[in-house]
């Protein structure tokens, strides 16, 4: 256990800021998977914003890494074209 204030300051913070993250994580996680089970693109075409949006925020506070941002966006533009 911690022996001095700002440790279970610290702690306590990041239990809360660990939560905050997972939940927009898996969020994102969700959204993701929605627009990869779609086989209809005009509905793909109209979510694809929300999602690239929300991958672009996750990444600019560091809860996803911009790479792995880019590197979903990108598959799923592929996918997208792939619809017929």
């Amino acid at each position: 256990m911690a022996n001095h204030k700002s440790s279970e300051k610290r702690i306590r913070q990041d239990k809360k800021r660990t939560l905050h993250n997972k939940y927009y994580a898996k969020t994102m996680r969700n959204a993701v998977r929605k627009l990869r089970a779609m086989t209809n693109k005009d509905e793909a075409v109209a979510l694809y914003p929300k999602v690239q949006k929300m991958l672009d925020k996750l990444a600019k506070t560091n809860i996803i890494h911009k790479n792995k941002a880019a590197n979903i966006k990108s598959s799923l533009a592929a996918h997208i074209q792939k619809l017929g």
